[in-house]
């Protein structure tokens, strides 16, 4: 399997009511996260925004409908390190949004997940695991980011 690229996505995933969508990792049970994936080679951010939500969720959303929030956060990789080029220490996440009408029942991907809920975005954050995908949820009333 080839490495990693040290470069990844965040995609919070929430309704107008903000309400967001959370999905438990399936090699660590108990870590709660939002819609989360590297770039694969060749691929704009956007491109692997739409890819892993649809891997991930089985949301089938238009690539116009993600919206770049023009944040980057770099952290120490510590969950998966294996899973990049030998050296590899930091990851650069680009954070997105994507707003649905509605919560929806998802799709997961087994190997990567075992559970989702929807959650009022105050609750959502506090059950997250990664620091930045909570910065993001707690942003959510700021943005008021929606996909008109």
């Amino acid at each position: 399997m080839p490495y990693k690229i040290p470069v990844s996505v965040l995609v919070v995933i929430h309704t107008p009511a903000l309400e967001v969508l959370l999905i438990e990792r399936a090699r660590h049970p108990g870590y709660w996260q939002s819609v989360t994936g590297s770039m694969e080679k060749g691929e704009a951010l956007r491109d692997t925004a739409q890819r892993e939500v649809l891997e991930e969720t089985g949301i089938d959303a238009a690539a116009g409908d993600f919206v770049a929030w023009n944040i980057i956060n770099n952290f120490r990789i510590t969950l998966t390190p294996e899973r990049f080029a030998p050296g590899t220490t930091h990851n650069e996440e680009h954070v997105f949004s994507l707003c649905i009408p509605a919560p929806v029942p998802v799709q997961l991907a087994p190997e990567e997940h075992i559970a989702y809920r929807w959650l009022p975005f105050r609750e959502a954050a506090i059950e997250c695991f990664s620091w930045s995908n909570r910065d993001a949820i707690l942003m959510l009333p700021l943005r008021q980011v929606t996909s008109t």
